[in-house]
């Protein structure tokens, strides 16, 4: 893999990447000298572009009917007219919004005129940003990737607008393509995947692009390394498939960012591309409109992407994981240039939004605010938690039983109420209010290293006037442990009820988050605190 410094690039940025890519084992390539590429001054120009798409005729119609397909358009900047531009709709669960409202859209200026460029570029994404109302996290988590040596999109900000219709701000982003490969690999030929929608590298993902067979070999000989029981022969098998300091540094930066609906966390928002250079397969991150929400998510938390579980559960990989998430955090994680960068993204973005809605720039400096805040609290969480020991498994008494502390609140949407109180009959309680919003709620979470084997998480509930909501993660209010779903719930009114949760613990586990939550609209849930304990082999 082959990194450059991006030319006419911000002076701190080529700095970072300077420092970055002298970590050792970073996961970079030296930078290369290359011709001038006219994306790199697209990239590193203030200007916020204003792009007019118009989509008419049987086009208009053929993307109501299937919004995912192509369909052709005239997309036009300033005195520049591109015809015959591929454009579909783009967006998951979060961030999808139809053809009449706000849509996400990729154009693609080659599908249909071959060699048909925009600034150097075949493909690009306009982001609505539904999801991140600061419309920064993409640009500045991609530049953060981009800094550790792991391939990632760059972006930049338009204004769009659509058959005539002004459609506001938007987050322009690189697609990934032959012409995003060109930057990164001597070989941009080799076979491009999609993770598609919570998707793992065992599910048949899409081949985007690449001349290799479509059997997906490659992607097999990376699941089959990944899955070796042993942990010292999975990391040897694993370095001739993956590339491993690339993957480390992804991981790492998935972790400290908090970005839970990437690979590693949740298997989703990713890509992977097997270099025909190497041999090995390389990851990309993706969709990064909901970072840093967590200040104190742990360093090693469960893995749940099956790669990103083989390489940090093996002795070897945990310990140069860690090493790579303290240099990155030295190297990257700078308040100082952080919060540096979000000034001057705001300098770009606020006229630009004052003239669409002045409102709209006034809620846009609470949302910069709020991510700032954010991204030193996250900064404070991880100093703290590289200064801290590994944690020891969880010690049981004689009767296989152990009280549970460090309870911590989880409130993403900042909707819920959450306090740690005394309820009427003097029991120390961990508490939650919902608010009216189908997001509200909130969970208590406490994270415990436990030794292989069976468990039950118990402890005393009572609810007060709780209108539910259900999900694939349980409704109303229960106990449960991260990234499992819970059958066991109370709503209404419930008097103190003893409820539990059976989980197992595999000998790769890297910690379990137990979770005290309300999935609801409106009421309140108390947990006793006194109550809420382990039981070891269901004693």
């Amino acid at each position: 893999m082959k990194t450059k410094l991006l030319s006419g690039a911000p002076g701190w940025l080529a700095a970072w990447l300077a420092v970055a890519l002298s970590v050792a084992g970073a996961g970079a390539g030296q930078p290369s000298a290359q011709k001038a590429d006219p994306s790199d001054q697209f990239f590193a120009d203030q200007a916020v572009r204003r792009l007019r798409i118009r989509i008419s005729g049987t086009n208009l119609a053929a993307l109501r009917q299937n919004n995912r397909e192509y369909v052709r358009a005239t997309v036009r900047e300033g005195e520049e007219v591109y015809p015959e531009v591929g454009v579909h709709l783009k967006g998951a669960a979060g961030s999808f919004r139809e053809l009449a409202d706000r849509p996400a859209l990729t154009l693609n200026f080659d599908k249909f005129k071959q060699g048909q460029k925009f600034h150097g570029l075949d493909k690009l994404h306009l982001n609505n940003s539904v999801q991140d109302p600061s419309y920064m996290t993409e640009l500045i988590c991609g530049e953060l990737f981009l800094a550790a040596g792991v391939p990632a999109a760059r972006a930049t900000y338009a204004r769009v607008e659509l058959n005539g219709r002004d459609l506001g701000f938007y987050v322009l982003k690189e697609g990934f393509d032959k012409t995003f490969l060109r930057r990164h690999f001597v070989n941009p030929n080799g076979n491009l995947y999609d993770g598609g929608f919570l998707k793992e590298i065992t599910d048949g993902l899409q081949k985007t692009s690449g001349e290799g067979g479509e059997d997906r070999a490659d992607l097999k000989r990376l699941a089959e390394a990944a899955s070796d029981p042993d942990p010292v022969k999975r990391m040897e098998r694993l370095e001739k498939v993956l590339d491993v300091d690339c993957f480390l540094s992804l991981v790492a930066l998935e972790v400290m960012t908090h970005h839970w609906d990437g690979y590693a966390l949740k298997r989703n928002n990713y890509r992977v591309y097997h270099d025909p250079a190497t041999g090995k397969m390389v990851f990309f991150p993706h969709g990064m409109d909901q970072m840093f929400w967590v200040a104190d998510a742990p360093i090693l938390p469960g893995m749940d992407g099956l790669v990103a579980r083989a390489v940090t559960t093996s002795p070897e990989g945990r310990r140069r994981y860690r090493e790579r998430v303290s240099s990155l955090f030295t190297n990257l994680f700078q308040a100082a240039v952080l919060t540096n960068r979000i000034h001057e993204l705001q300098a770009r973005i606020r006229p630009a939004l004052a003239q669409i809605q002045p409102d709209a720039a006034q809620n846009h400096d609470g949302a910069v605010d709020h991510l700032r805040d954010e991204i030193l609290l996250r900064i404070r969480g991880l100093d703290r938690l590289l200064n801290t020991p590994e944690p020891k498994p969880l010690k049981f008494d004689s009767q296989g039983l152990a009280s549970v502390s460090g309870w911590r609140v989880h409130n993403v949407f900042g909707l819920g109420e959450l306090s740690q109180d005394k309820e009427a009959e003097n029991r120390p309680t961990l508490r939650i209010r919902a608010a009216a919003d189908p997001r509200a709620g909130g969970s208590w979470r406490a994270r415990v290293l436990l030794e292989p084997g069976q468990y039950r998480f118990e402890g005393e509930l009572r609810t007060q006037g709780v209108v539910p909501t259900t999900d694939r993660r349980g409704t109303g209010a229960g106990l449960r442990i991260s990234r499992l779903p819970r059958s066991a719930q109370r709503s209404g009114d419930s008097p103190w009820t003893k409820v539990f949760f059976d989980f197992s613990v595999d000998a790769e586990s890297q910690g379990t988050e137990l979770v005290c939550e309300l999935r609801a609209t409106q009421g309140e849930a108390w947990f006793d605190l006194n109550s809420l304990k382990l039981v070891r082999n269901g004693k």
